[in-house]
């Protein structure tokens, strides 16, 4: 029911009937249209040497905006094209200069193209158009009038003079309108845009990648109504001279060819996308748009020459063996751009992240010196120039300042040894990785084993990445998860370096959360990975995978 509704949609829409309403005006219009252009250009040529050119050339220009506006309007209502008509050229100061801005305004040639083009194509489309529509007609309702004609009726290589064979019509006929009804949407749209570009009033010249494909895309149309008006006329021809031997059929795909070729690689060139998801580019594409093309045009001259021996088979196995090889070499390069780009994209989003990391490691720097040991030394600094001035007057109110100032000294060096550790631990470069992870966990309020296998030192980068993870998860083991026992394990099996990290706590850890996403793009900086398992109730894993090669 689905294909039999989108057959018949063009006979339910209002557009189908306005498109062949506007098609057919020129019939009407064609010969006004005409008149009035060969009139007024006879009495430009004939004036040509006396002064009354000018008048004449503005009288030209007046009568070809009203029947630009005329067309536009047309237009507008039964196609749907959104037309602003050019103001015309503003004119100097004289007698002359008048008709000289008529003869130099490029709206007024414009529209004198216009309708050149709609009293000759477009004639020849609405005689099409209405033949179409009164043969299938006639063809429907054959049965009902055939046997008026003494003799019966042509229909190409069939002799209706029956009444089965008048029936056997009606789905000829049908087909027909079928077939005009659904020829009539992109017939409109290319004159919509046809009289869009030659009547309205010209656009700001969008973006270059824009401008290029609607120029493309204009220069197709224009090469399709020349080609569909050429084929009319020569249609007319053979209609109005002989029913014999169909000769157009041969202009037809002689120019076909080449309008086949040049739309195709306009869609080609506008639409990169579609090829590039099928892991092939756009030159696959326009080599396999030309191979059709070639292959329809052969078919065809086969078909109307006699048929016979079915010779562009060659043509075709050619096509298939260029095409197949094309195909092979995108797709076997493709699997090495591919893995390119993943690395590219990979590089790219591990930079980003070691850049975030390093600023947020330079942020709580600067806020844990800020906060504790710059404190701690200003007020050092106050309390020993306090106990400078009292230690003539009050020897024992400064030895209490003293005091004060060597346990404040204390405690900022404590801090800043603290502040060290956190940005590299001592143990970490003088005793290695086991060490310092032991060093951690004699430090945990909870309960942690650990179990490093690693034969070789990894390198200082991969080693405080390691020990971070580890210390990141004891953290959060002991704040979030409630844990009472944390088991580390790490081992390195060839050139990676593994880091598992498992609690008995209440789970649900949010990977996205501050401490564990720092993690992540800090063994992300070192091409690693990392992943966390905290489903609610527990345990929470999180494993680290380090490159140390």
């Amino acid at each position: 029911m689905t294909t039999v509704a989108s057959i018949l949609r063009p006979f339910e829409q209002a557009r189908t009937y306005e498109a062949l309403a506007f098609f057919a005006s020129a019939l009407v219009l064609a010969g006004i249209w005409l008149a009035i252009l060969i009139t007024g250009w006879t009495l430009v040529a004939v004036l040509a040497i006396t002064p009354l050119i000018v008048p004449a050339m503005i009288g030209m220009g007046y009568a070809t905006r009203g029947l630009a506006f005329a067309e536009a309007e047309l237009a507008r209502r039964m196609l749907g094209a959104e037309i602003e008509l050019p103001r015309p050229k503003t004119a100097g100061r004289g007698f002359w200069a008048r008709g000289w801005a008529v003869a130099t305004d490029l709206g007024f040639w414009r529209a004198q193209a216009y309708l050149v083009m709609r009293l000759s194509i477009g004639f020849g489309i609405a005689v099409a158009l209405i033949s179409a529509v009164a043969v299938g007609f006639g063809l429907l309702f054959a049965p009902a009038w055939y046997w008026a004609i003494d003799k019966g009726i042509d229909v190409g290589v069939w002799h209706v003079s029956t009444l089965p064979a008048a029936l056997a019509m009606i789905p000829v006929g049908l087909a027909v309108l079928i077939v005009t009804a659904h020829l009539l949407r992109p017939l409109a749209s290319l004159w919509r845009t046809l009289s869009s570009t030659l009547l309205g009033e010209f656009e700001a010249r969008p973006p270059a990648l824009d401008y290029a494909r609607a120029t493309r895309r204009r220069a197709v149309v224009i090469h399709a109504l020349v080609v569909g008006g050429l084929n009319l006329v020569l249609i007319l021809i053979w209609a109005l001279t002989s029913h014999g031997y169909f000769w157009p059929v041969w202009t037809i795909l002689a120019l076909g060819l080449p309008l086949g070729i040049h739309a195709w690689v306009t869609w080609v060139l506008a639409r990169p996308d579609v090829w590039v998801e099928r892991r092939l580019d756009e030159s696959f594409g326009i080599h396999a748009g030309v191979w059709v093309c070639l292959n329809v045009f052969n078919i065809g001259v086969w078909a109307v020459s006699g048929h016979g021996y079915f010779w562009p088979v060659w043509t075709l196995l050619a096509a298939a063996v260029a095409l197949g090889i094309h195909a092979a070499a995108l797709l076997l390069s493709h699997r090495d751009r591919e893995v390119l780009t993943e690395r590219i994209e990979t590089l790219e989003t591990s930079r980003a992240g070691a850049v975030d990391v390093q600023e947020a490691e330079l942020r709580r720097i600067e806020r844990d010196l800020h906060d504790g040991a710059q404190a701690r030394l200003v007020a050092l600094g106050m309390s020993l120039g306090m106990a400078e001035q009292k230690l003539a007057a009050d020897p024992e109110a400064a030895r209490a300042l003293l005091e004060e100032a060597r346990t404040g000294a204390g405690e900022a060096l404590r801090e800043l040894r603290d502040l060290a550790r956190g940005i590299h631990p001592p143990v970490l470069a003088d005793r290695g990785l086991q060490a310092a992870i032991q060093a951690l966990a004699a430090a945990s309020p909870i309960t942690v084993s650990v179990s490093v296998d690693a034969t070789a030192r990894p390198k200082p980068p991969v080693e405080s990445a390691a020990y971070f993870v580890v210390a990141e998860s004891l953290a959060n083991a002991g704040k979030h998860a409630r844990a009472t026992h944390v088991d580390v394990r790490v081992t390195r099996v060839g050139d990676v370096l593994s880091v598992t990290v498992t609690d008995n706590g209440m789970g649900g850890a949010d990977p996205s959360g501050g401490g564990l996403s720092g993690l992540a793009r800090r063994v992300g900086a070192l091409d690693g990975t990392l992943s966390v398992d905290s489903p609610a109730g527990g345990p929470t894993t999180i494993r680290a995978e380090l490159p140390c090669g």
